[in-house]
């Protein structure tokens, strides 16, 4: 009778201990999206204030600004981690874009507005790139323990399911596997 009482109490401290590694890795993981989100809502309210001070040197260039903007409201309303991520590799890419047209209006290139946007933005990327490997860490931990045995069977009878990861599109997936190319 002893024996069992204390087998079902070791049981039941399992199940609890277990559900709370469970509750605390989905909480940090939640509260390092949230980082991720900060981040990218600065990153949007920065490109506004970027466009603008690019406007006035690159009159032909109205396709390479209205394509930022529409891919900054794109990111914006996406909801999902794997929209969200699309988004912001689109975002990317078109940020990408208007820095690499910057190159050809020496104006622009001088104008201190542009160089402090242009720095802050970087500033966020880096931001943002921390961000998403801590939360992509805090993910891998949560998905594990969902998946291991005995504790997959916790999380499947509270129905804990794995979380997305926040993942860059396969050109930025190329572009950080490949080594730099030196030339003398």
């Amino acid at each position: 009778m002893w024996t069992t009482i204390a087998i079902l109490a070791v049981i039941i401290l399992y199940v609890v201990a277990v559900y709370n590694g469970l509750i605390a890795r989905r909480t940090q993981a939640r509260e390092a999206w949230s980082t991720i989100d900060t981040q990218l809502k600065r990153r949007y309210d920065l490109i506004p204030n970027l466009v603008n001070a690019v406007k006035g040197a690159m009159k032909h260039e109205k396709g390479t600004l209205e394509s930022v903007i529409a891919a900054r409201n794109s990111a914006m309303s996406a909801s999902s981690v794997a929209d969200k991520g699309a988004a912001e590799n689109q975002l990317t890419g078109a940020l990408k874009s208007i820095f690499a047209l910057a190159e050809s209006y020496p104006a622009l290139r001088a104008n201190e507005n542009f160089l402090e946007l242009q720095q802050e933005l970087t500033d966020t990327e880096t931001k943002i790139q921390a961000a998403r490997q801590f939360y992509n860490t805090v993910v891998m931990s949560l998905n594990v323990q969902i998946k291991q045995f005995p504790s997959n069977i916790v999380a499947n009878l509270f129905k804990f399911v794995p979380e997305k990861f926040f993942e860059l599109d396969e050109e930025e997936k190329t572009a950080v596997k490949k080594a730099p190319k030196i030339e003398f």
